[in-house]
């Protein structure tokens, strides 16, 4: 059987390795450091910047997504991302360019909200949810509390007109709140949202998951409530809203790809290249098992079609009879892998198996009325496609990854 090539559609990016000017608690990648001890502060130097630009550029398709996250990528500062725009001129071969940034928010202004905005750049603003709940694991390195700084960024954002969406990290304690966190984000004017479950290995006791790890459940009822909500905030049939999680799976639904990598059938659609240049397997596995190499010296494309990251993304597909069998399959492929590392206690199924039975039990007839409407909505625009005729896919947000 031939080997699948695949294209160089995304990069992801940590400028700063796992330095940050946060403690968070639940934080999986500041321990990262272990690995680049040479060096107490880790930035990217403007040689690997260009090297790796440029082989993205040129070795890209007509579209290609370059996402900068951390730690924390900011602390790059405003002069490292002019940069990166110019060498993305410079070496761009006229594709479609899509940058993203990451950020915990604090050290945001109006001066980066100015560059964010021009260069239509895409922010995931990492915002628990209210005091109570952001301030319970987001510290800062005097372990005091971040809430206050970040609402008043996010809010800074939208009111200059940045493309930016809320990054809410689910935890034990959080998950109990999906009223308020939901309305809380609205009341921002935060109508893109991103819920993501926490699954972390007790540093104390390996044998078992963190405490604040996110149980199956809870996050079952979490889902369900949220698609509630979400669902009673259509308005003639449309949402208003955006979960990332539903427009996910809302793609199984009409046998598209799902644009998030946990609900694919393999992973390894992308590579990390860290800040001295090694490039990983997936930004939850970088460490030496899965380096495919260095930027300096090889070439991404091979690297992301290396023998390594073929295995790496086999492994997501190596389920139990019970996933295989599982009328939900095709909706979730098993999740992403590492939830199935991080808990020792079950690595023979998915974390969150019993969440995805939970929620399309709930949520599937809704999703089959939007599919059929979506359908036919697409047979109506390629009609009036063919007679010269323009219209607007109905459901167009779903299409955003």
């Amino acid at each position: 059987m031939a080997i699948k090539h695949r294209p160089l559609n995304s990069v992801l990016i940590k400028p700063t390795g796992p330095d940050c000017n946060l403690d968070c608690t639940y934080c999986f990648y500041l321990e990262k450091s272990a690995l680049f001890h040479q060096t107490p502060v880790h930035r990217m130097s403007l040689e690997i910047q260009e090297e790796m630009i440029r082989q993205v550029m040129q070795q890209s398709g007509d579209n290609v997504s370059l996402a900068w996250q951390g730690g924390e990528p900011t602390l790059m500062g405003l002069d490292f991302y002019k940069r990166a725009i110019e060498l993305e001129k410079k070496y761009g071969h006229n594709q479609m360019v899509g940058n993203g940034l990451q950020t915990n928010g604090v050290l945001l202004d109006k001066n980066w909200a100015s560059f964010l905005k021009e260069y239509d750049w895409l922010v995931g603003i990492s915002l628990d949810g209210p005091k109570h709940i952001h301030d319970r694991y987001r510290f800062d390195k005097g372990q005091k509390g971040t809430h206050q700084r970040v609402e008043e960024n996010a809010i800074m954002l939208l009111q200059e007109g940045v493309a930016v969406n809320a990054m809410c990290v689910l935890t034990s304690y959080s998950v109990q709140f999906p009223d308020e966190l939901y309305a809380y984000y609205k009341s921002l004017g935060y109508t893109f949202m991103q819920f993501i479950p926490i699954v972390e290995t007790d540093k104390n006791d390996p044998s078992k998951a963190a405490p604040f790890s996110v149980s199956a459940v809870d996050y079952g009822n979490f889902l369900i409530r949220i698609f509630d909500l979400w669902q009673a905030d259509f308005v003639n049939g449309v949402p208003t809203t955006s979960v990332r999680h539903f427009e996910s799976v809302f793609h199984s639904y009409v046998d598209m790809e799902a644009p998030e990598c946990t609900m694919m059938k393999e992973c390894g659609p992308y590579v990390v290249v860290e800040h001295n240049g090694n490039v990983y397997s997936c930004d939850f596995f970088v460490e030496p098992k899965w380096k495919l190499g260095n930027i300096m010296h090889d070439r991404i494309i091979n690297m992301l079609n290396s023998k390594k990251q073929q295995t790496f993304g086999a492994a997501k597909a190596v389920l139990p009879r019970e996933c295989r069998t599982c009328t939900w399959l095709r909706n979730c492929y098993g999740g992403c892998t590492k939830d199935r590392i991080k808990d020792p206690e079950d690595q023979r199924k998915p974390r969150f198996c019993t969440t995805t039975k939970m929620f399309l039990k709930h949520a599937d007839p809704t999703f089959k009325m939007m599919a059929e409407q979506w359908k036919e909505q697409q047979a109506i625009q390629h009609e009036k496609q063919q007679s010269g005729g323009v219209y607007n896919a109905f459901y167009d947000f779903m299409k955003r990854s």
